[in-house]
Parts: C-alpha cells; structure tokens; sequence
C-alpha cells in the first residue's frame, strides 16, 4: 500500500488554509502534514516536514510566495502548485512563479457557489496525486528562461510546404513554451497558434511575458485576425479559436463560445478548423498536459496530410496529451522539449 502523498499548505489566511487542508484530507491517500502562515515558514517547514508537494500563496507577508519559492528551489526543490488570485496582478505573478520553477497553479477564488469550490477540489486533487506521485526532475523546472540566441533560418529554394504551425498545451505548457517561442526567429516563414489551457485573465499576461522574451511579435488572439507570417497568436481563455479561410486566401481567426467545454480554448477544435483551413500545409505540435485534448485535432491535420510532432514523455511535465496523440498513431516525430525548436524549423 502506498503511503499519503504529504502535502504542505501555505497561506496567510486562516479561512484559505483551513478550506485547502479540508479538501485535500477529504481524499484517501492524501495528508496535510502542516500548515504555512508565510514565506518564511514555508521555507523552514519545507525542510522539516519534507513534504512531497506545496502549495502556496502568492500574495503573504514577511516573505511572499514567489520569494519562498526562489529559496525553497535553490535549497531544497519540491513540487509547488501556486494558489493565485483572478487579478492582472496575480496572472502576472503566477507567470513569473512558473519561471521560477512552480508546477502548476489553481485559481485562488474560493466562494460559497457549491459548484466552484467542487471545481477546484477536484482539480487540486488531481494535480496534488499526479505530482505528488510523479518522479521527475524538479531541478529542471528551475532552470529558468533560455537565454541561447533566436535559431537561425534561411528557407530553402522552392520549399514552402507548411504555412501554419499551431501548438497544443496544458499543464507545464508556459514554462515549456518559453524554450520553444523565443528560439524561433523573428523571420519566421509563418503563422503560429498556441492553444494553452488556461484562465482568461491568464492568457493575456501569458502572451505579454512571451513578446517580451521572443523576437517574433506575440500576442493575445482577436477575433478577426489574420494568421501572417512572424506573428505568434494565443488562443483568449474561455473562449474557443478556430480558423476560417477566406476567398482572398487569407486565413482569419474566429472566437466563439461554442460548445461549452471543460477547456476553452479547446485543442481539438481549433486544430481541427486548421486542418480543414489548411490541409497539408499545417504543422501541428502537441505537448505536455493532462487528459486527451488535441488527439483529434492531430489525427485531423494527419488526415489531411499536414505534418505532427508530439514532445516526448521525458521532458513533458504530465505526458497525457502528447501519448493520446503518440497511441492514436497520427504523429511523424516525437521530439524532446530541448530540441522542439530546430525540429519545428526543419520540418516547415
């Protein structure tokens, strides 16, 4: 029998600490072994109690949550899952907590609607088994952004196939990405999408820290945009992206609401609107995150002769996406994190 996964939970709220210790020793296999009020006791009580997964507050006196983090991944490295507030200011913070080597993050809006808390339970629980559990390499998660130049590119004579690349992504998705967007070149021969899981308020902080380390143009898709070459498009959170081609020959984003979805923007959907948009001359990538979104949308742009690359279980954070994709036998090359780049540039 396996022994409780050993969870640490840091907050300076008495009501935020208690709800997240209830929850979490709700579930079998799972035992808060102590309680944080701060930065400074998360540190001390991270090499005490060593436990074997956190999760912390951002926003904490004495010590805050991202200097904690700083400390505890230099001294003594554990997976940290941030609790972070809905705010630009948290979305913000929540993106640099990922640079410095966090896992994961949930959504700090714990309210009396019965239907939200059941919500975040469950997916706190989810993430707290799988990293809990999980052997992988945290030290790698701190390595932090590459600082390696642009790849070069020079596209030869008469080739010209794919036109489009668009990336699939959940969990581990922004800090993989930051080893991908920013080796691409600022001449890059074509549009990409990236279609990240993630919360609204936290796409748009996410596509502003990518412009910031890339020399392509990045950022937040809106509807109507046009997919051009050297300009990078994320997909909004809580909305789906898809793509529509136009009698001029130009390829335009559509967002919508629908259907209704666990995750909006839905991998499935918008790859299978490039498929459809772009046949062969689309590339897609699908990389690491839990679940199965972005299996159908790589047998789409597969049926319809455009080329696949999924990252490999090594480097993936949690390997669900990029296996579903990998067992439905759709994918040309699976690739690890550190070489996505030039793979991507010499399939084009």
């Amino acid at each position: 029998m396996l022994s409780p996964i050993k969870v640490l939970v840091v907050d300076d709220s008495a009501f935020m600490r208690k709800t997240l210790t209830g929850l979490l020793n709700s579930e079998p296999g799972i035992h808060v072994v102590g309680e944080g009020v701060d930065g400074e006791d998360a540190v001390q009580k991270v090499k005490t109690l060593l436990p074997d997964i956190v999760t912390m507050d951002i926003e904490m006196p004495r010590m805050n949550g991202l200097e904690a983090l700083k400390i505890i991944m230099r001294e003594r490295p554990v997976p940290v899952i941030m609790v972070s507030s809905l705010t630009e200011s948290g979305a913000r913070e929540t993106m640099m907590a990922l640079e410095y080597g966090a896992i994961d993050y949930i959504p700090k809006n714990l309210s009396s609607d019965i239907t939200n808390i059941v919500h975040i339970k469950n997916d706190l629980i989810e993430k707290v088994k799988i990293f809990g559990r999980k052997r992988f390499d945290v030290k790698r998660m701190v390595k932090g952004v590459r600082t390696v130049p642009p790849l070069d590119y020079c596209l030869p004579v008469g080739k010209n196939e794919i036109n489009v690349v668009i990336i699939g992504v959940s969990t581990g998705g922004p800090k993989a990405l930051q080893d991908i967007i920013p080796r691409l070149p600022k001449n890059f021969p074509c549009g990409v999408l990236i279609v990240q899981h993630m919360l609204p308020v936290f796409t748009s902080s996410f596509a502003e820290r990518m412009k910031e380390l890339s020399p392509m143009e990045v950022r937040e898709a809106k509807d109507g945009d046009v997919i051009i070459p050297g300009l990078v498009l994320v997909a909004p959170g809580g909305f789906h992206l898809r793509v529509r081609k136009w009698p001029n020959g130009e390829h335009h984003i559509k967002l919508s609401k629908e259907p209704p979805l666990v995750h909006m923007p839905s991998v499935d959907i918008a790859m299978e609107s490039v498929a459809q948009a772009f046949s062969e001359h689309a590339l897609g990538v699908i990389m690491t995150g839990m679940g199965q979104d972005g299996k159908e949308g790589m047998k789409a742009i597969k049926r319809v002769k455009g080329k696949t690359i999924a990252q490999d279980e090594a480097s993936s954070a949690i390997f669900g996406m990029p296996k579903a994709a990998i067992e439905s036998g759709c994918i040309d090359k699976i690739v690890a994190l550190e070489k996505m780049a030039e793979e991507i540039i010499g399939m084009l």
